[in-house]
């Protein structure tokens, strides 16, 4: 068995390595010279990919929950959706989420993942007590903000590429509803875009759909989601059913005239400027889960997500440039999310910083690389950088001038061996 990443770009033949106690993962970190963790296979790129993959899914077992101060304590192969279908329930949400609930608590640490309320929360890590980590050498090593914090600060952002996360003992929330009261707000262009986002921003979650095929006065026009956990004490929580894609569409399905259609109708379907509305968890925060194998609408040769982020006093520059090039070269995404982010964190090589973000889905076409390359020179530009967890292309030079604590991360690797060890196609190719 062979994986793919979720973007179905980079292809290349890997060996899967299972293992399902401490002492098969010990034996399968001495007998391969390099090799990865890989989680539910939900990074859009290669930084899970290499010849040899280790599976940690198999690690699934909740290992204690304290009711008094949210703290859960569960293996990392454990999927948010799984902590979800049981506390949701019991009156208990995720802290951070990012907008898949289909990834593990290892994958979500590795990535350090964000979500709609970057502004308030910060990142996944901000919720993490502690977690386990196993070494190059299978040594096993507790780490926290105040113990092993070197290993924490690079293993939260490292991509796995400091060990493997055995389990972890992270912060829920209290709510009172399966519900969330939701805002949508049209906006017309960048600025009011701009504009609206800080007028919301006291909401714990926000979230905006680009138009990234208007021009003109028009560049930047979205729709706008804000909102809150409702207060009705509703919480039968039940995951909603799919729509499955079962094949690879053709790839002439998405072309410029197609998307162009989609954004359009998808902007005109709200017709006022505000609208208040009751969403349930699922479609607030997962909308695409809903749709099983929605990777496949980007047809075989697959598709990348970039996603970059712009320090706030650049945001609105930086962003309307980007969106003009994006929207002059016709090849527009139909996925493109725009976030507010509040400050950084000291993770190496965490993505957030205080400012904006925008996320759009590619497919894999012919001069597709040269558009990201011009998209890259203006991330650079305007001082941004790139999110590893969805990249699948960057050059080294343009990831590491983002990143001012790489030569920091890469020291650290070096210390432990864990440049000897824990290797990925990402890795490789960013020089991480």
């Amino acid at each position: 068995m062979s994986l793919r990443s979720w973007g179905n770009y980079p292809k290349i033949k890997n060996k899967v390595l299972t293992c399902n106690q401490q002492v098969d993962l010990k034996n399968i970190i001495n007998d391969y010279e390099y090799l990865i963790p890989c989680g539910n296979g939900r990074s859009y790129g290669d930084s899970a990919l290499n010849e040899h993959i280790v599976d940690i899914k198999c690690r699934n077992y909740f290992l204690d929950f304290n009711e008094d101060t949210g703290l859960l304590h569960l293996q990392a192969g454990v999927l948010l959706a799984e902590i979800l279908d049981i506390f949701v329930p019991q009156g208990w949400f995720l802290k951070v989420t990012p907008g898949t609930k289909l990834i593990t608590v290892g994958g979500a640490i590795a990535s350090d993942v964000h979500g709609k309320n970057h502004h308030i929360e910060g990142c996944f890590s901000q919720s993490v007590k502690e977690f386990r980590l196993m070494l190059a050498d299978g040594s096993i090593i507790t780490c926290s903000p105040n113990e092993n914090t070197e290993f924490f600060n690079a293993t939260c952002g490292g991509m796995g590429l400091t060990g493997i996360i055995l389990d972890a003992k992270i912060y829920l929330k209290k709510i009172n509803s399966k519900y969330i009261d939701q805002i949508t707000v049209k906006t017309e262009n960048l600025k009011d875009t701009f504009d609206t986002f800080e007028e919301y921003r006291k909401y714990n979650y926000s979230v905006a759909w680009i138009d990234c095929m208007a021009k003109g006065d028009k560049i930047g026009r979205c729709l706008l989601a804000v909102g809150e956990f409702s207060s009705d004490n509703i919480l039968d929580y039940k995951p909603t059913n799919k729509i499955n894609i079962p094949f690879f569409f053709p790839s002439f399905v998405l072309n410029a005239l197609t998307v162009k259609i989609f954004n359009f109708l998808y902007y005109r379907k709200v017709k006022n400027r505000i609208t208040r509305q009751k969403v349930d968890i699922d479609s607030f925060f997962y909308p695409l889960d809903a749709i099983k194998n929605w990777n496949k609408i980007y047809g075989k040769n697959g598709f990348t997500q970039y996603q970059f982020i712009l320090p706030k006093d650049n945001s609105f520059t930086g962003m309307h440039e980007i969106l003009d090039t994006i929207a002059k070269s016709g090849k527009g995404s139909f996925l493109a999310v725009l976030k507010l982010y509040g400050k950084a964190n000291q993770n190496y090589l965490s993505f957030p910083m205080e400012g904006y973000s925008l996320a759009l889905d590619f497919k894999i076409e012919p001069g597709l690389f040269n558009l990201l390359d011009k998209l890259d020179e203006i991330v650079l530009k305007y001082h941004g950088r790139i999110y590893l967890a969805k990249d699948a292309r960057v050059s080294k030079s343009t990831f590491e001038h983002g990143y001012p604590y790489i030569a920091k991360f890469r020291a650290f690797r070096k210390k432990y061996a864990l440049d000897k060890k824990f290797v990925s196609l990402q890795s490789q190719r960013t020089g991480i």
